[in-house]
This record gives structure tokens, sequence and C-alpha cells, in this order.
């Protein structure tokens, strides 16, 4: 990326800033990213990852071996 491409971006980014301060959302799209990025730091985590891979190796209900 080019200072000139840099440069338009973060002016862009600002004028998000503003009319998100000006019309007072910002405030609640920083709790929603805040909550999004804790939702996939927790999903990254051993535990989570562990407790996805046994539900993934599950076999859909019908699909394993029957008693019958």
């Amino acid at each position: 990326m080019t200072l000139d491409a840099t440069k338009v971006t973060v002016d862009g980014l600002s004028i998000v800033v503003i009319l998100g301060a000006l019309a007072q959302a910002l405030p609640a799209i920083a709790a929603g990213a805040s909550l999004i990025w804790t939702l996939i730091r927790i999903y990254e985590t051993k535990t989570v990852q562990r407790a996805v891979a046994r539900w993934r190796k599950q076999p859909a209900p019908g699909e394993g071996p029957s008693d019958a």
C-alpha cells in the first residue's frame, strides 16, 4: 500500500469516526466490536476447540450403529 493510499484510508476512517460520534453510534459499535472480539478469543481457546472437535466427530442422528 502506498503512502497516498494509506492517507486516503485513514482519512476515510476518520470521517466514519466523526459521523459515528455525531450520531452517537460509536459507543454501541465499540461495544459490539468488543463483544465479537471476546467471543472469537473464547472460541480460539484449547478447551473450546477440543469440545468443537468432539462435537464434529459425533455421527448425525440415524448415521451411527443401530441397536435394533
